[in-house]
């Protein structure tokens, strides 16, 4: 068993079923896509899973606004 590191790898961020650490899939996707699904996969694993989804949900919604404000832009 691998010794626990806050910094680089807590509990958290490790501790999902799938075995897979979330930053694996959210380095593939822009900040707010991201960032959205960090909170989402690691919203049942540390202890206030509501808060974590109102996280994402702040992020969504600011990637909503981005994209709504450049398509507004467009000529």
């Amino acid at each position: 068993m691998s010794k626990h590191d806050p910094v680089n790898h807590p509990a958290h961020y490790t501790g999902h079923p799938s075995g897979v650490e979330c930053i694996t899939i959210a380095r593939h996707m822009g900040f707010n896509l991201g960032n959205a699904v960090k909170y989402i996969w690691r919203a049942d694993l540390k202890g206030n899973a509501i808060e974590d989804l109102r996280k994402a949900a702040f992020y969504i919604e600011d990637e909503i606004k981005r994209r709504e404000l450049a398509m507004a832009l467009k000529p």
